[in-house]
C-alpha cells in the first residue's frame, strides 16, 4: 500500500488543478513546496487563524487540502510519514465548501486536513497497524473518526506508525513498519521520530496536515511530539473513546490528538472527547469535563502556579540543560518550580510489561474478532510474521507476540494482583507528589535528543517521563521546550485525573513565555 502513495497523490494532485500552481516561498533549506498559492505561512497557521480566512472568503477547505496534498508530494518522499492518501479527501474539502459558503460550518475543526495514525479503524480505508497481515478494510470507523467526520474535518489520510504500536519485537525500531517502511525524523532525516505515532508526529511537524490523531499506552504520543517539536496530548484514560483503535492495553491505551501549537491540539481534543457505549471506560467521563479546552487557554496562568519538576538525569547532561532553562522559564512566568522525585518508578517499572503482555493477548483476539477478513487471533499473527519475509527487514523478531501468546490469563490472579497494584502506585505517585508540595502539575523533559535510527541495533528509548500518567491513566501535555544542536527536547504537564484542560492552559502559557519551536530543516545527517 505504501507503494501506490506517488500514484494516488499524482491523481488527486490532478483533481485539485495543482500542476499549475505557483510555487510557495520556501524556508532555509527546505525544497520549494507549491502551496496551492496560500499567502501565508503554513507552519505557523493555527485553526482560528485559518477559519477566520474561511470566514472571510480568502481561503477555502479545498485550497488548504490542496496545499497539504502539494506539500505531501514533495516532502513527504524525504520523510516517509504518510502511509496512505484518502482518495476522498478533496470530495470532503468541497463539502465543507459548500457548508462555509451558505453559513452551516459545524464548528472549528470544519475544513481542517487531519491525518490519523493507521491504527484507528476507517470504513472507507486499509487500517493496518503497519502490519502487512493486516492489510484490509474494517467494518466501520472508529468512533473517534464518526466525531472527527462529524465536526468537518477533512480525514487526508493515514499516518505511518511503529509496527503493532511498538509491541512486537523486543527490539523494534520506532517509525518503522512492513506496510510504509520507516518514518524519518524531520529534522534531522537519519534519526528516529520516536514511536509509535511517529508518522502523526513527523507529518504535523513537517506540515504535511494540521492536526494528527496518535495514541499511546505508554509514551507514544508524547515522545514522537517531544522529538519533532509539536504539541501532544496524552488524555486522561476515558476521556477519548478507543473502540476501532487497534488495542495494546485497555488498562492504559488513549487516543489523542498532535499539532504544532496548543489552540490546534485543544480543539481537537474538544471534538474527540465524549462518552461511548462500547467503550466502558468512558462512562467514567464527568459530567464537568470542560467542552471547550481553547476557552481555557489565557495567558498569564502560570503566574503564581506551583510546579515540580521532575529533572530525570538519566536522560543526559544535555538534555537536563534544557530543563534548566525551562525551569529559568517557568520562573520568569511567576511560577514557583519545585524539584522533586516521584515515588515508587522501580516498582511500576517491573510490574507493567508482564501486565501489558496478558491485556495484549486479551484485548488483540477481541479486536481482530471485529474484522471482516483477516487473521482471528493473536496465533494467527505470529503464524503470519514467520511466513512473510518482509515483515522481518527490520522487526527482525517478535518476542512480545510470543511472550503474550504464552502470558497468564486475564482472570490469573497474579495478573490481577500486579495490575491493581499497578493502578494503586502510578496513581499515588502523581497524587501523593502533588498533594506533598501543594502542585498545580508537575513538569519533565519528554524525551531525550533523536538517536540515529538502525534497524540492527533498535531503539535507545529508556524514556521514564511517560510512565507515571500512562500507567495511572492521567493527562499529559508536551510542548516544545528547546533543542540539542538541531534535535528538538520537549517538556511534559501532568496532573491528576481529568485535568486536561488545566494541563493544556499550564503548556499553552509556557510556549508563550517561551517559544522554542522552529520549523524543520531536513538534514540529511548532524552537522559536522
Amino acid at each position: 500500500m505504501g507503494k501506490r502513495l506517488p500514484a494516488v497523490l499524482a491523481a488527486l494532485v490532478a483533481a485539485a488543478g495543482l500542476a499549475t500552481a505557483p510555487p510557495a516561498v520556501a524556508m532555509q533549506d527546505e525544497p520549494a513546496v507549491d502551496a496551492a498559492g496560500l499567502h501565508f505561512d503554513l507552519d505557523r497557521a493555527d485553526i482560528p487563524f485559518l477559519q477566520h480566512r474561511m470566514a472571510t472568503g480568502q481561503l477555502t477547505p479545498t485550497r488548504l487540502t490542496s496545499a497539504y496534498l502539494a506539500r505531501i508530494r514533495v516532502l513527504d518522499p524525504k520523510v516517509n510519514a504518510v502511509l496512505a492518501l484518502n482518495p476522498a479527501a478533496l470530495a470532503q474539502a468541497a463539502a465543507s465548501d459548500v457548508r462555509h459558503r451558505t453559513g452551516r460550518t459545524r464548528g472549528p475543526l470544519d475544513g481542517i486536513p487531519v491525518l490519523v495514525k493507521d491504527n484507528v479503524d476507517t470504513h472507507d480505508q486499509q487500517t493496518t497497524a503497519g502490519s502487512r497481515a493486516l492489510r484490509s478494510r474494517p467494518a466501520k470507523d472508529a468512533t473517534l473518526i464518526t466525531r472527527l467526520r462529524d465536526a468537518g474535518a477533512v480525514i487526508l489520510g493515514k499516518a505511518n506508525l511503529s509496527e503493532w504500536a511498538n509491541f512486537r519485537a523486543a527490539k523494534p525500531t520506532s517509525g518503522w513498519s512492513g506496510v510504509g517502511g520507516q518514518t524519518n525524523n524531520p529534522y534531522v532525516l537519519d534519526h528516529n521520530p520516536c514511536g509509535s505515532s511517529a508518522g502523526s508526529a513527523a507529518g504535523v511537524a513537517a506540515s504535511l496536515a494540521q492536526v494528527a490523531i496518535g495514541s499511546e499506552t505508554d509514551g507514544s504520543i508524547v515522545c514522537p511530539a517531544g522529538m519533532t517539536a509539536t504539541v501532544g496530548h496524552k488524555p486522561s484514560l476515558g476521556l477519548v473513546s478507543r473502540t476501532g483503535v487497534v488495542p495494546i492495553s485497555a488498562e492504559q491505551d488513549t487516543a489523542g490528538p498532535i499539532a504544532r501549537n496548543v489552540v490546534d491540539t485543544a480543539l481537537t481534543l474538544s471534538v474527540l472527547q465524549g462518552r461511548d457505549p462500547s467503550d466502558p471506560a468512558t462512562l467514567r467521563y464527568p459530567s464537568t469535563q470542560p467542552t471547550d479546552y481553547a476557552k481555557l487557554l489565557r495567558p498569564g496562568v502560570l503566574r503564581g502556579a506551583r510546579i515540580g519538576l521532575w529533572r530525570l538525569p538519566v536522560l543526559g547532561p544535555d538534555t537536563d540543560a534544557v530543563v534548566s532553562k525551562t525551569k529559568a522559564s517557568l520562573e520568569r512566568a511567576g511560577a514557583t518550580v519545585v524539584e522533586v522525585t516521584l515515588p515508587y518508578q522501580d516498582r511500576l517499572s517491573a510490574l507493567e510489561f508482564p501486565a501489558l503482555l496478558t491485556e495484549f493477548h486479551r484485548d488483540i483476539d477481541a479486536y481482530l474478532a471485529t474484522r471482516p477478513t483477516g487473521p482471528r487471533n493473536l496465533a494467527d499473527l505470529i503464524a503470519y510474521n514467520r511466513a512473510d519475509p518482509l515483515e522481518r527487514t527490520c522487526f527482525a523478531g517478535q518476542e512480545l507476540f510470543e511472550q503474550a501468546l504464552a502470558a497468564p490469563g486475564p482472570q490469573d490472579p497474579t495478573y490481577l494482583k500486579n495490575r491493581a497494584e499497578l493502578q494503586d502506585l502510578s496513581r499515588r505517585s502523581v497524587d501523593e507528589t502533588l498533594a506533598k508540595y501543594d502542585l498545580d502539575a508537575i513538569a519533565s523533559p519528554t524525551n531525550p535528543p533523536a538517536w540515529k535510527t538502525d534497524c540492527k541495533v533498535g531503539d535507545n528509548d529508556v524514556i521514564p517521563s511517560s510512565t507515571p500518567a500512562a500507567v495511572a491513566g492521567y493527562p499529559a501535555v508536551t510542548v516544545p521546550a528547546g533543542s540539542v544542536g538541531p534535535l528538538p527536547v520537549g517538556i511534559s504537564f501532568m496532573g491528576g485525573q481529568w485535568s486536561d484542560g488545566k494541563m493544556l492552559a499550564l503548556a499553552a502559557d509556557y510556549t508563550r513565555v517561551a517559544p522554542a519551536r522552529v520549523p524543520p530543516r531536513y538534514l540529511p545527517r548532524l552537522p559536522g
